[in-house]
């Protein structure tokens, strides 16, 4: 009974992953650069969408350098004079692990003074440059592909400059497959980027990608060169129309059709031997494939290869039919090498029977993945390029300190060990023509140690949140058009040891902390900025007042002006009055004039008679004669 349930847990295990992937299709974007509508190519009518909002650059009519490209007539080409790198930027890309692939073009007929040589990065790792003369070979050279994992929600791919031509793409496709595929060992991850070095598919005449070979969607759509022969007459091609068992399952999805044809030595030089050139000082994954159709070979033990790399065996006793189980079955053999020359030879040697067979090979360069810069601090670049008006020449496209080769101009980074990211230790962009204003997010740069911006004709005040770079030491805004106070905050950088502010139309008083460090070897320059004051060499603060004191004084002037004003309205208003009321009394004179006599008159009158009376009493009666 406890066997039934496992065997009955593996099998729904097993149909639960067939429903994965036959029922969820993997993540496709395939781009047509430089078209205005999407466009489908023949003969299997693959959707390639049009070209828009992803990049700069100038979309033309392109030229198809080889037979391998998809059939499309626009590309997009970046002429050095909008800047050193320029990027497509994808975004909404799930989560996953990503065959990409970039196909380049040429603007017009390839000769020496115009084909394009350029850098190709994909998420900031450096993976190809393109070799002197690629245009002119109908091979696989015409793309650049590399399995990735992407885990940030975008695809950045960039293309730098080197000096010759401009780089012109004609098409690129970002196309999901299986999170296993191409699993290699333990350092096998999002640490490493495959990139496809060479696929070939022996034994055949034409090259074909996997749609042509009917392959699984999780594949990739993977491109298989052709070869008829490994040369010196050393082997023969053979087929066999048998289907081949083990050969699309997870999590690489081989087409079936490799496996039916292959490789197989000759009497004469009974082993195979395949060359080819690689870069020094690299690391190689080598992927061999095989299937037993020789019909010669029925049984285990008749076919017997010892398998070396470079002189180096590396897959002894390799005994197809006895490793599978059978003839006309898969069989996938994986290393990764390193690789100091500059050739890597693969040699089958057959130690029972008489010759070897290989069906198909494949060779990646194994690239560790560059640290990226901190995320905030590019986001504090961008900012600041928009704010500062950065011209397209100087690029500040991508990420600024990878790939390696190719940092921003002006921004110099610093690798920090304890978070295994880039940060910006320096900006130096003096005398670049910049015409606009400093950003409060360059606090955001917290690792600077050096800000040169001297010599442009940056304006407004300096940001306050520029005392939050505590690493600085030194600062060089000289000759601009900075103007305002200089910020208390700067005086809390206290590593700063040059300061450069001269040639600006700041003002008010130098901020106490600053100018106190002084008398401690620091370099600090404040000539040419009239309005400043509080330190030796400078106008003193009291004929000199800050912005703040003159606009106090200027709100204490205005609240007088009020008061006297109020006070002489009031003195006016009782004036007026006082005078009202004289004019008033002075109409009204002459009535109250007589008025006033004639009440004189009457109390006289009363007077004398009452004095007549008085003396005739005293008198007595008059005298009778």
């Amino acid at each position: 009974m406890l066997g039934f349930h496992y065997c009955f847990l593996i099998l729904c295990f097993c149909v639960s992953l067939q429903l994965v992937y036959s029922g969820h299709e993997p993540y496709v974007m395939r781009i047509s650069c430089g078209a205005r509508h999407d466009v489908h190519t023949a003969p299997t009518k693959t959707l390639w969408h049009k070209d828009f909002a992803y990049t700069g650059g100038i979309p033309t009519n392109g030229t198809n350098p080889s037979y391998i490209a998809p059939r499309l007539t626009t590309l997009r080409y970046f002429p050095f004079s909008e800047g050193p790198e320029n990027c497509y930027n994808i975004k909404r890309v799930p989560h996953g692990h990503y065959s990409i692939r970039i196909f380049f073009g040429v603007v017009a007929e390839p000769s020496f003074d115009n084909e394009p040589l350029f850098d190709v990065s994909v998420e900031g790792t450096l993976v190809y440059t393109l070799p002197s003369g690629w245009s002119n070979h109908d091979d696989e050279r015409a793309f650049v592909e590399a399995l990735i994992f992407l885990d940030d929600g975008t695809a950045s791919l960039c293309f730098h400059s080197t000096g010759h031509g401009d780089p012109a793409i004609l098409a690129i496709e970002i196309l999901q497959v299986d999170d296993r595929s191409y699993y290699f060992g333990p350092d096998f991850g999002k640490g490493t980027i495959m990139r496809t070095v060479k696929r070939l598919s022996c034994g055949v005449n034409d090259s074909m990608f996997g749609v042509d070979y009917g392959a699984n969607h999780w594949g990739g759509d993977r491109f298989w060169g052709s070869i008829e022969t490994f040369g010196r007459n050393s082997d023969r091609p053979i087929s066999t129309e048998n289907s081949i068992k083990s050969t699309s399952k997870a999590p690489n999805f081989y087409p079936g059709s490799i496996y039916q044809t292959a490789l197989l030595s000759t009497d004469n030089e009974p082993e195979l031997t395949y060359t080819m050139d690689v870069d020094p000082n690299k690391k190689y994954s080598v992927w061999l494939h095989f299937a037993e159709i020789d019909p010669s070979v029925t049984f285990a033990g008749q076919r017997v290869m010892d398998i070396s790399i470079n002189g180096d065996t590396v897959f002894p006793n390799v005994d197809i039919v006895k490793m599978v189980g059978g003839v006309n079955s898969a069989l996938v053999l994986n290393t990764t090498v390193p690789v100091s020359g500059r050739t890597l030879a693969i040699a089958l040697h057959p130690t029972k029977g008489t010759h070897a067979i290989i069906s198909a090979i494949e060779i990646f360069e194994v690239i560790i993945a560059e640290s990226k810069t901190f995320l905030d601090e590019v986001r504090g670049l961008q900012s600041l390029k928009n704010a500062l008006g950065l011209p397209l020449r100087l690029g500040w496209n991508g990420d600024p300190c990878v790939p390696q080769q190719h940092p921003w101009s002006g921004a110099y980074c610093q690798f920090d060990k304890i978070s295994n990211k880039w940060v910006i230790d320096g900006i130096d962009l003096d005398n670049q023509g910049l015409r606009g204003f400093l950003p409060n997010e360059i606090s955001r740069l917290r690792h600077l140690q050096s800000i040169n911006l001297s010599g442009n004709s940056i304006h407004g005040p300096i940001p306050i949140a520029l005392g939050m770079v505590n690493s600085l030491e030194k600062l060089d805004l000289s000759y601009n058009f900075f103007n305002g106070s200089i910020p208390e905050s700067l005086g809390q950088l206290t590593s700063l040891r040059t300061l450069n502010l001269n040639g600006n139309s700041l003002s008010g008083r130098i901020p106490a902390a600053l100018g106190g460090r002084l008398l401690h070897r620091a370099s600090f320059n404040f000539t040419d900025n009239a309005g400043l004051c509080g330190i030796p060499g400078l106008p003193t603060c009291g004929t000199h007042l800050t912005v703040g004191a003159k606009i106090g004084i200027g709100l204490g002037a205005c609240v007088a002006v009020l008061l006297i004003a109020t006070c002489i309205t009031c003195w006016w208003k009782r004036r007026q009055n006082i005078l009202r009321t004289q004019r008033i009394a002075a109409r009204d004179a002459p009535y109250a004039k007589s008025r006033t006599s004639f009440n004189r008159d009457v109390q006289m009158a009363r007077s004398y008679s009452h004095e007549h009376t008085r003396t005739a009493a005293e008198n007595g009666p008059p005298l009778l004669s």
